[in-house]
């Protein structure tokens, strides 16, 4: 990575996180609690907010606009519902392509820092069992590792969890998406559930975890869901017990279609909560050899992963 300065932008369906990266390190943040899908009826809020943050950001740390050399954005910030909508680039795709691909503008009720925006992904559109698309994991995997194992299957779990698989020359070959995150938030606050489910937990009770996956195996997940409610009431299971049964019914489909795929080696990155849930049930359930990736290359994937799309082709990445 070289050493200039930048602000980076993930702007993701839920939330956005605007990160101030001073000579390769990040050294500020901000994260808001407006995405993508607060902006149907229009990004003036989303402006405003972006602008607010990065002068937050800027003044905090005692630096100017013109020491800033681009801003970067990648995710649903590129959608119709963010900044700069871009179409998709299609399938396979490695950093070179996604360097290529990328579109320099400048958005000056903002600022007067240029805007540099990573377009997603799209998978094969000619029907609907092979269509799939997504925008901010690309970039949040290319921060995962110097560069992508050959022949394995990455999971960014998140409000729009991706299994993306790698080929031979570790490029983006293939992918799906499940809807886990924005399912187990809409019925922990929307449901009957909400006084049960703990959205906050630190830890899980493995157990329980365990117990909601085979029962949603069995049963499905209209089922197992208000099982969660029996296990209080008449079981007297406590908060984390009930909340872990939860997680592991919500994460049944999307674990079961991680055991059946072909991948031996599979990598779990994204928010330590859902990663933790996914990499004991995946070892608890299936004989794939599973690395979960740390909590701090975690949490600075998506930077450092636009940072390096963007530096791609420096001396530094040849």
């Amino acid at each position: 990575m070289l050493l200039a300065n930048y602000i980076t932008i993930d702007g993701g369906t839920t939330n956005t996180r605007i990160n101030l990266v001073l000579g390769g390190k990040v050294v500020g943040a901000v994260k808001m609690s407006i995405g993508a899908k607060h902006n149907v009826s229009g990004n003036a809020e989303y402006k405003r907010q972006i602008k607010a943050a990065i002068k937050t950001l800027l003044d905090n740390n005692g630096i100017a606009e013109g020491d800033i050399c681009s801003i970067l954005c990648s995710g649903m910030i590129t959608s119709e519902y963010g900044l700069s909508e871009l179409p998709h680039t299609d399938l396979p795709c490695g950093i070179k392509k996604l360097h290529d691909t990328m579109q320099r503008t400048k958005i000056e009720d903002i600022s007067p820092i240029p805007f540099v925006f990573v377009r997603g992904i799209k998978a094969d559109c000619t029907s609907i069992a092979t269509s799939d698309m997504m925008r901010g994991e690309e970039t949040e995997l290319m921060g995962l590792s110097e560069s992508l194992s050959a022949n394995t299957l990455y999971v960014l779990p998140g409000s729009h969890s991706k299994h993306i698989m790698t080929d031979d020359a570790g490029r983006i070959c293939d992918f799906h998406t499940e809807f886990t995150g924005e399912l187990i938030e809409a019925v922990a606050k929307n449901t009957i559930l909400k006084d049960i489910i703990m959205l906050d937990y630190a830890d899980l009770d493995f157990a329980s975890l365990q117990e909601g996956f085979e029962y949603c195996c069995e049963n499905g997940v209209n089922a197992a869901f208000f099982k969660v409610r029996t296990l209080k009431t008449l079981f007297g299971y406590s908060l984390l017990e009930c909340t872990s049964f939860f997680i592991g019914a919500a994460m049944c489909s999307e674990i079961k279609n991680i055991i059946k795929s072909d991948a031996k080696k599979v990598v779990i990155g994204g928010r330590k909560q859902l990663r933790q849930s996914m990499e004991y049930l995946i070892k608890e359930n299936s004989g794939k050899e599973v690395f979960a990736v740390s909590e701090e290359d975690s949490a600075n994937a998506t930077t450092y992963g636009i940072i390096k799309i963007f530096e791609y082709g420096d001396e530094t990445y040849e």
